[in-house]
């Protein structure tokens, strides 16, 4: 579930401004599944049909994630009052785990009936529909990067959850929860609005928004002052594949009146491209050039730029950056 005009929650808040056309949102794949029902008697049942459509392991893994976006809901109102956690007793490790099945199992039947859930209740169900139809399925739990306020944060919590699928041999990262929709900030509701970039999605672009609690990757150690120091980046950034190169960091140290190199892949002279002051107005940014596949440009910061500094590429929030006048 992703924000327009906001933050993210679970975290699941995600500023997507983008409304792509349907030939371009959805796929071969998608298009089948928006033909299912809207709700399955069991999980067994989704698999079947899963299964008897689709013979590819990436096309099946595919079909569970759009499904359960299509259809289960965000739950805001237990994000924002979530229930008080309940303990359990146990005598041995076997005893420890089987009260744990139970416990996720009750959560499961739960958000597949009632059709709503929070970030943990959508990588279960994935995680679930996933076994049955023959994947290996991992649930991730950990920080997530959503608002201004996240670059420059001291440390990470465990805030949110996904999913590692595994295809060919391939482990590919998944977030269904924010693949269903979004928060509309201006009218105070969600809204489903499927996003299918958080399938199989590029790791140097879902660790810019993730960071697992092991602090690894198939292995490799992930850098945390990366994750946590790194621009904020948006939905319109992966889908146009718009690598941030130049600064690195969110945390732009500046005088009054200094200038500011940037360089931004896959962005031309002739594109609507600008960033907002502080007063809401649209700049342009100086001496743009194309080079090496991207936009090279300059930002004088002065006084009329805030506490933040967001570009915009159209309507499209690009990336933001934090601003620390010397």
């Amino acid at each position: 579930m992703t924000i327009k005009n906001t933050t993210i929650i679970c975290l699941f808040l995600n500023l997507f401004f983008l409304h792509a056309a349907f030939s371009q949102k959805y796929n071969a794949v998608d298009k089948i599944v928006l033909k299912y029902p809207k709700q399955f008697d069991t999980t067994e049942k989704l698999a079947e049909r899963i299964q008897k459509d689709f013979t590819s392991d990436y096309d099946k893994a595919r079909a569970i994630y759009s499904w359960i976006a299509f259809n289960v809901k965000y739950d805001l109102a237990t994000y924002l009052n979530p229930p008080r956690a309940k303990g359990f007793s146990y005598s041995t490790e076997q005893e420890k785990q089987k009260k744990l099945q139970q416990l996720n199992e009750r959560e499961l039947n739960k958000v597949f009936k009632s059709q709503k859930a929070v970030c943990e209740g959508f990588t279960i169900l994935y995680s679930h529909v996933a076994s049955l139809v023959g994947l290996k399925c991992e649930i991730v739990r950990g920080d997530s990067k959503t608002r201004l306020n996240d670059i420059g944060r001291e440390e990470t919590s465990s805030n949110h959850a996904w999913n590692m699928v595994l295809i060919d041999g391939k482990w590919r990262l998944v977030d269904v929860t924010w693949g269903e929709g979004y928060f509309d900030q201006s009218k105070g509701k969600l809204t489903k609005d499927f996003t299918p970039i958080y399938f199989d999605m590029a790791p140097k672009y879902f660790f810019a928004k993730h960071f697992p609690d092991s602090g690894t990757f198939l292995g490799e150690r992930l850098s945390k002052d990366d994750f946590l120091n790194s621009p904020l980046i948006y939905n319109n950034t992966i889908e146009g594949d718009h690598e941030i190169v130049e600064p690195k960091s969110g945390l732009i140290e500046v005088k009054n009146g200094e200038k500011v190199t940037f360089r931004i892949k896959n962005i031309s002279k002739t594109d609507q491209f600008f960033y907002v002051n502080k007063k809401n107005q649209a700049v342009k940014v100086e001496n743009p050039k194309e080079k090496r596949g991207g936009l090279e440009f300059e930002v004088t910061f002065d006084k009329n730029i805030g506490q933040f500094i967001t570009f915009y590429l159209g309507e499209s929030s690009l990336v933001s950056f934090k601003v620390i006048q010397k």
